[in-house]
């Protein structure tokens, strides 16, 4: 699968995405909320965290959004077009803040956490086909989405709605389910989700993320569910992920499974984003399935050795040369803390046990 899109022009991007993105505070040590004394500033979204790795990865890539006409703002704008990132059509909203998060360290590893939101009534819940820049949007080769914004607001849900509608020059869209129960109390919710997905050329989603939502268990129901899509990705956790593909009018869809090699987590956070956008970018560049989903996994592991969403993925040339190898070697593949900043060659990446 090779990403198209609209004519090329001078603003046109590789990458748009839409979403809220908020200022994450995380802890000085370990603790309860309650006892923790003081936090670092961090930021997280899953939409511009992919965006961030693939610009990292050398694509153009564009953000849009909203956020408060406040310093929380000011800090996301700076950040995330400091990693590269086009910022030029977020927009401000002066009557609403910038969402926050906070989140204890706990056990990372497990992802066992606390997370307080406060994102009720923020900038980016009152974004709708009339506050953004949604030609910003249909400039580009790919437009990635994420049912996390379809559940701020009626308002992002009907933006959701029609970006996900088949229109003239519409591009190749990207959609990850990213399932948050705590965001969809009602279950007509996870029907929103599944509506919206089969809208979509490109989908990401969990095994576990179809059996909650969906009460599906297999691939064949997650496909035979997705109706839509050309492409759909099923990722299972550190098994590995599965891309199925419909080409021309074959009556079923070829799958390509390959496992994720072995990683010393230090937290997932930002795993499934880091996944997305190496997928992505693999996409861009025209490469087969197989590659796709190492690309993937590859820059997973990048995200997985790090505290926070946000990690560089490894040097392309490194990840071609990683991704290429053969079935054994790929086996034995092991990354840990700082494998993306090692000396270049293999020889330190792949252990056995």
């Amino acid at each position: 699968m090779t990403a198209t899109g609209p004519c090329n022009g001078p603003d046109v991007v590789d990458v748009a995405a839409l979403g809220e993105s908020m200022v994450t505070f995380l802890p000085s040590r370990p603790g309860r909320l309650a006892d923790v004394p003081s936090f670092d500033r961090a930021i997280g979204g899953a939409e511009s965290n992919v965006l961030c790795a693939l610009a990292a990865a050398g694509h153009s890539a564009r953000w849009v959004s909203r956020v408060g006409a406040d310093g929380f703002g000011d800090h996301l704008v700076e950040t995330i077009g400091a990693h590269g990132v086009d910022v030029a059509h977020v927009g401000r909203d002066t009557a609403r803040p910038t969402g926050v998060y906070f989140r204890t360290a706990g056990d990372r590893a497990t992802d066992a956490h606390e997370v307080a939101y406060y994102r009720a009534g923020s900038a980016a819940s009152a974004m709708t086909a009339d506050t953004v820049a949604t030609a910003a949007l249909d400039a580009c080769r790919v437009l990635h989405l994420s049912g996390i914004t379809a559940a701020l607001s009626t308002g992002c849900l009907g933006l959701l709605r029609a970006l996900t509608a088949p229109r003239p020059g519409r591009p190749l869209v990207s959609f990850d389910v990213n399932y948050r129960p705590g965001l969809w109390p009602d279950p007509a919710g996870a029907r929103v989700l599944l509506d919206l997905a089969r809208g979509a050329d490109l989908v990401f989603v969990g095994d576990d993320e179809a059996r909650e939502a969906w009460g599906l268990h297999s691939g064949a129901e997650i496909l035979d569910a997705l109706d839509g899509p050309r492409t759909v990705v099923v990722k299972h956790g550190a098994d590995g992920a599965t891309v199925h593909e419909r080409t021309g009018g074959a009556a079923r869809a070829a799958a390509t499974f390959v496992p994720a090699p072995r990683v010393d987590v230090v937290a997932h956070v930002g795993a499934g984003d880091a996944f997305a956008a190496g997928f992505l970018s693999a996409t861009l560049r025209g490469l087969p399935a197989t590659a796709r989903l190492r690309h993937g996994h590859l820059t997973a592991a990048a995200a997985l050795t790090v505290p926070g969403d946000l990690a560089a993925p490894p040097a392309r040339g490194r990840a071609d040369r990683l991704a290429a190898l053969d079935e054994a070697a790929w086996g034995r593949l092991r990354l840990g803390p700082g494998w993306t900043s090692t000396a270049e060659g293999a020889e330190e990446e792949v252990r056995t046990p």
